[in-house]
């Protein structure tokens, strides 16, 4: 099975649902393997190797993930704390996956498509945003904060207004035609429980991801809400920051270029794994995107009925960037806007 998503062709000997339609043309940039162990893998883990990332050394960001370098970083292995690895080439064009015991195809796919797939760009020299992006009026938005701020809740409220998502959790960026643009993921959005309530009134209104686990998936098929396969221009980023009960709430602030580079930093996915170089070009990077993207704090509403609220607000402050317009106070025109 061949398909696309961030702009990489994989081609599998698995069908991997999460990615959507199989592509039919195009190069092959991975090649995505599971099953009986290959003799390059087999080759390349008989020896220890070296550990570069583990849960105990400290102020490492993910608990759950062991990283073990062969050769001097010409292959990896990313284990999992359920048992599930992938071993993969330095220069991530090949990629083995194993299920940990009593786990699935389906849960491999889940750090597929996810925090493998995140590291297989970073190895590749990409930026990407920790963060969601959907198409608004035909220009691309994104979605960063910290995890629970609502990433993936937004975008998902928009893409059930109607709106074209392009990727959750992952957003990379690329320069196309002097601009940023965002290109798409796959075509699904995950959502906690509660998120689905607030969405859908019911938790259990969509498809579970996995069984066994609750979180479960928005399908970008058309049905309710769509997808877009092609990268578009970035218009806007918007920094989803802590909740609040004011009255105003949920509105818009812009952020200086340097209030936008300092949270924006923090927003790249997996940055605990670059290296001193890396981290440098990674912040010049991010120096040219705020030179080019505006980009906004969101405070939203502490009640979670006000989500309508703030999909309409970001749909209008949206449009008048597009347009040109900002109020002279640096405040979206219209804070309460009501659907």
């Amino acid at each position: 099975m061949d398909y696309w998503a961030y702009g990489l062709g994989i081609s599998s000997n698995v069908e991997i649902p999460a990615l959507g339609n199989s592509r039919t043309s195009g190069s092959c940039d991975i090649e995505f393997q599971m099953g009986q162990t290959p003799e390059w893998v087999v080759q390349t883990t008989s020896d220890p190797g070296v550990i570069v990332h583990c849960p105990s050394m400290p102020g490492q960001a993910d608990s759950s993930l062991t990283i073990t370098d062969w050769l001097s970083g010409k292959f990896l292995e990313l284990r999992y704390e359920d048992g599930t690895r992938f071993v993969l080439d330095g220069a991530a064009t090949r990629i083995w996956a194993e299920a940990g015991g009593g786990l699935s195809h389906h849960d491999v796919f889940t750090y597929f498509v996810g925090p493998v797939m995140g590291f297989v760009l970073q190895r590749r020299n990409k930026l990407a945003l920790h963060a969601s992006a959907v198409v608004l009026g035909g220009t691309a938005v994104a979605f960063c904060g910290e995890a629970g701020t609502g990433k993936s809740t937004t975008a998902a409220a928009l893409a059930l207004r109607g709106n074209p998502a392009l990727s959750d959790d992952i957003c990379l960026l690329q320069d196309r035609y002097a601009r940023k643009h965002v290109v798409p993921g796959y075509p699904r959005v995950t959502l906690w429980p509660d998120s689905v309530r607030q969405l859908f009134a019911s938790a259990e209104a969509l498809p579970l991801v996995v069984a066994g686990w609750e979180k479960r998936f928005l399908p970008l098929d058309g049905s309710i809400a769509g997808f877009t396969n092609r990268p578009v221009p970035l218009g806007a980023i918007y920094l989803l920051g802590p909740r609040s009960n004011q009255p105003g709430a949920p509105f818009v602030e812009r952020l200086s270029q340097r209030q936008a580079a300092l949270a924006l930093v923090q927003n790249t996915y997996m940055n605990y794994l670059l290296s001193k170089e890396q981290r440098a070009a990674e912040f010049y990077a991010i120096a040219n995107l705020v030179g080019e993207v505006n980009c906004f704090r969101v405070t939203p509403h502490t009640d979670a009925a006000r989500l309508r609220d703030l999909a309409a607000l970001i749909e209008s402050h949206a449009a008048q960037i597009t347009s040109g317009f900002w109020s002279s106070s640096g405040h979206a025109a219209s804070a309460n806007v009501q659907s």
